[in-house]
């Protein structure tokens, strides 16, 4: 874990404005989409971090005991999630072969709990709202040459980010680069 590099951040101008290029992407194709939305990820993570924070600053400053609650149980489950696909062959092939349904099970077992706790409104501004935020984001922003360039550096291991450690525990690991 001692050669994690947090990535720079990527320009206003890159990220949402002026050279940014946008397009709706093809359904059709979903290897393609899942490939533009694991190297955006991996690109602008630092900037989709940083906006995650701003929504969670936010929610946080109104409900802090409601968004620590939810950040709790997520984390909870999504490490109870790593774990099990680590541990069990059935859920490794289910992660590797389905990574939205993962992501989407994770969340919906934190929107059941939550709602037995009664942190659904935290749990869907502070969390759901900024992680769909981003999905959408990377899957119509197009990639660039200094896109491709540094995701390659990763994929290669010369680079080694949290996002893609996080894309690993995921299953995504393979598909990080391509």
């Amino acid at each position: 874990m001692v050669d994690v590099q947090p990535p720079p951040f990527r320009a206003l101008d890159d990220f949402l404005l002026g050279s940014a290029r946008f397009s709706v992407p093809d359904v059709r194709n979903l290897d393609r989409l899942n490939n533009r939305i694991i190297n955006n990820l991996l690109y602008y993570q630092s900037n989709y971090f940083a906006s995650a924070v701003a929504f969670l600053l936010i929610v946080g400053y109104f409900q802090p005991l409601q968004l620590i609650l939810g950040a709790t149980v997520v984390i909870l489950l999504f490490l109870g999630f790593v774990w099990a696909a680590e541990n069990k062959a059935v859920i490794r092939r289910f992660r590797r072969n389905h990574p939205s349904l993962s992501l989407a099970a994770i969340l919906g077992c934190s929107y059941l709990l939550l709602s037995v706790l009664g942190g659904v409104a935290v749990f869907l501004f502070g969390i759901a709202f900024p992680i769909l935020i981003i999905l959408i984001h990377a899957s119509v922003r197009l990639r660039n040459i200094k896109n491709k360039l540094e995701n390659k550096l990763e994929s290669i291991g010369l680079k080694r980010t949290p996002m893609g450690l996080l894309l690993e525990a995921l299953g995504q690991e393979q598909e990080a680069g391509s």
